[in-house]
């Protein structure tokens, strides 16, 4: 019997030597990429753009090989490079300022056929959507980088090569492109070989990473490895303390340094630290504060916890992961604005501290005044999408604006977070909450403020924020917000030591746990949900959200938390509130989290039929003449119109086409609800069959994106058993990975 030959590597070297003159760059350089991202590393001048240059025919070889799938393309052109396969981003981004960026997407267009196309890349850099009339020398240079970006993937690469891709830009463009690429990786469409200085990147996107030393291949070493051996790190990226470059040969230190120590454990999935190495020259005891825009023009970012592409992909699959894996110990963070809120906060944070939890005082204040604390204002700030001046303007309500986005970018990367809690006015709770929103699902959150007696929806939204009054102000202390505030800290430091027991005694005893799938619900499609998490009951943990507007937006932040393996939205009829003005509307990023995520997606019609509004009185003037069912006292339903339907079709079938992971979409053709059934008063096939054709005319269908017709009603057990015989094949085995199609 013959043997399964191996698929050839994307990309293998073989003893490649380089001359620039009589200098030797490129010494007899090996390396093989498999599948997915690899990363190499080293010093300025180490040969790295070389080797690209070099895979890509813009310079030529002295000597050895360049494979790309077991063909030899060392003596090929660079344009007959291209046409095999071959995407190059490279170092400087080299787009013409004349063309615009829909001009440089054209002209990369049609290469080669594949999953990338103009659209796609729109979807993948909204940015670049809203910048497509502007000249490539109007653009920043994270928007540069996108384009540059753009430009190559849609050649539809086999193998993309990346020069330096995260060089000069803000760190939260270094974020996104650190995804994009696990993102790649995981795909498995492409293989993709980065060039890096910044070790975080390298190490975050990549299992394994190649260091490159005078014109060789050094050694392959582990990510986790390396992203743990900060002495390694500092002597790779050729500087030292204070910006002084050590005189140490990097082959002998790092055989001594591997003798004398083994490196620190790493926790697995820890996320990526965001450091500052944020003084521009040597500081004295006579130094003032750096202007902050001197330190962002100097500043470098290094991640010292990294998230692996393996770790990424378990906690997807992991029921109830958590994005903010542990990298150290658990730490609570007290966050206020401490330029007026900082008796209180130290208040919060001693008595947090008096249960013996490590804690972290951070300010969010917007006056620019430096306060004591572990993380001031002005590092908060650094990590706004426009950098740190952004924040500290004469305009209060878009300074605070600015700095609420800052915090929620920096909290985002925080990796090792068992509770968070603020205390102020309407303004500190503004600055807070939508970093709070940011969090998983689970990790303790509280906000003290003397807004909490009102309407806190805005403030809490989906997430699971737990909102204190103040009773006083929160404006010094006195007998009674010392009572308040004790009471606050003593809440949040036992809920952080409960969860942190329940999850060590989980890890301890629990066996397995079934993976979680969302159910939207509605009164008028009970029977469907409680038949279908019925059959899934013995296989999945059925979390059931009530499609009230907030329950939808609950749902998609648990998926977008990494906490549902699946989603039924069997009821999505929030989107007619949204679109007609009901009182239980979605919000536009209906959806969002499905795209976002590319989460299995099972979805249907469910009570698309139906507006809600309150009591009879408090329906709009427009509407008063339409058909009308009154549920209770306080809830009256109105009935959708064919142009309605038409309308609602179009729009969820806009949303169904960004959606990348598997969909299947059921159209129930005998009523999407109780009322909506032969003899009920919403009965009317017309309204049905207008949505249904919107529906069909909208979507994009593909093997990985279906519109299911269904001769049943909602509520009939055969159409339940539809759904879970469509879920079951897309969710899969655990832990294996489903292959995307367009």
């Amino acid at each position: 019997m013959s043997e399964l030959r191996r698929a050839p590597p994307a990309l293998e070297v073989s003893r490649l030597d380089v001359y620039y003159g009589h200098s030797h760059a490129l010494q007899g350089v090996d390396l093989t990429l498999d599948s997915g991202v690899f990363s190499v590393v080293g010093r300025n001048g180490m040969g790295k753009t070389t080797l690209c240059k070099t895979i890509m025919g813009l310079l030529q070889a002295s000597g050895g090989s360049v494979r790309v799938r077991g063909e030899d393309i060392t003596r090929f052109s660079p344009t007959r490079i291209a046409q095999a396969g071959v995407g190059y981003v490279p170092q400087g981004r080299r787009l013409w300022r004349s063309l615009s960026v829909d001009e440089h997407l054209r002209l990369a267009a049609g290469m080669r056929r594949g999953a990338w196309g103009i659209e796609r890349i729109y979807q993948t850099f909204p940015r670049l959507a809203e910048r497509k009339d502007h000249g490539g020398g109007q653009l920043s240079g994270g928007e540069q980088q996108m384009l540059a970006i753009s430009r190559a993937l849609l050649t539809n690469p086999h193998l993309l090569i990346m020069d330096e891709p995260t060089e000069g830009l803000a760190p939260v463009i270094v974020a996104q492109v650190e995804d994009m690429l696990v993102r790649l990786g995981e795909d498995g469409d492409m293989s993709v070989l980065v060039i890096e200085q910044n070790i975080g990147v390298a190490t975050a996107i990549s299992r394994n990473v190649a260091i490159m030393v005078n014109g060789r291949i050094n050694r392959i070493i582990d990510s986790a490895r390396l992203a743990a051996d900060r002495e390694l790190q500092q002597r790779l990226l050729g500087v030292g303390v204070h910006g002084v470059e050590p005189e140490v040969d990097i082959e002998a230190a790092d055989a001594s340094a591997a003798k004398a120590r083994s490196a620190p454990a790493r926790a697995a999935g820890a996320a990526p630290v965001r450091i500052y190495i944020s003084n521009p020259t040597l500081p004295t005891r006579w130094s003032q504060p750096a202007p902050i825009a001197r330190i962002e023009a100097a500043a470098r970012t290094v991640s010292t916890g990294v998230t692996r592409i393996e770790d990424a992909a378990r906690q997807r699959r992991q029921p109830g992961a958590s994005v903010q894996s542990t990298s150290g110990p658990p730490v609570v963070l007290v966050v206020g604005t401490l330029d007026t809120k900082a008796e209180e906060l130290r208040f919060i944070r001693d008595v947090i501290a008096g249960q013996g939890l490590r804690t972290r005082l951070v300010d969010v204040s917007t006056s620019g005044k430096l306060s004591t604390c572990d993380v001031s204002a002005q590092e908060i700030a650094l990590n706004h999408g426009r950098g740190g001046s952004t924040v500290f303007g004469a305009d209060r309500g878009a300074s605070v604006t600015a700095m609420a986005d800052a915090f929620a970018n920096w909290l985002r990367r925080q990796g090792n977070i068992a509770g968070i809690i603020s205390a102020g006015g309407s303004g500190g709770a503004s600055l807070v909450a939508p970093g709070m929103r940011a969090l998983p699902v689970g990790v303790p959150k509280l906000i003290i403020s003397s807004v909490a007696s009102g309407d806190v929806g805005p403030y809490v939204g989906p997430a699971d924020i737990t909102m204190m009054y103040s009773v006083t102000d929160v404006q010094g202390l006195n007998s009674i917000s010392r009572a308040v505030l004790a009471n606050g800290a003593n809440a949040i430091a036992g809920m952080v030591k409960a969860r942190l027991e329940d999850q060590a005694a989980t890890e301890r005893n629990a066996p397995a746990a079934l993976p979680a799938v969302g159910i939207t619900m509605f009164g008028v499609t009970t029977p469907a949900v409680q038949k279908v998490a019925a059959d899934l009951r013995s296989d999945f943990e059925c979390l059931v959200f009530h499609a009230t507007g907030v329950g939808g937006r609950s749902m998609e932040k648990l998926v977008d938390s990494g906490m549902l393996a699946a989603v039924i939205d069997l009821t999505t009829t929030e989107v007619c509130d949204f679109l007609m003005g009901g009182v239980f509307p979605a919000t536009d990023d209906r959806f969002g989290a499905i795209i976002r995520s590319r989460v299995p997606f099972v979805g249907s019609v469910g009570a698309l039929d139906m507006v809600n509004f309150g009591a009879p009185d408090t329906i709009p003037e427009r509407y008063r003449q339409r058909k009308f069912h009154v549920h209770n006292p306080q809830v009256t339903l109105m009935r959708t119109t064919p142009e309605e339907n038409e309308r609602i079709g179009r729009w969820i079938g806009e949303k169904l086409n960004r959606m990348d992971g598997p969909v299947r979409f059921f159209l129930p053709e005998g009523g999407v609800s109780a009322l909506d059934a032969s003899g009920q008063p919403f009965w009317d096939p017309e309204a049905d069959a207008a949505l249904f054709t919107a529906l069909e005319r909208s979507v994009r269908q593909t093997g990985n994106r279906q519109l299911i017709r269904i001769k049943r009603h909602i509520n009939e057990p055969e159409f339940a058993s539809a759904i879970v015989a469509a879920l079951r094949p897309l969710v899969g085995r655990p832990g294996t990975r489903r292959r995307v199609a367009r």
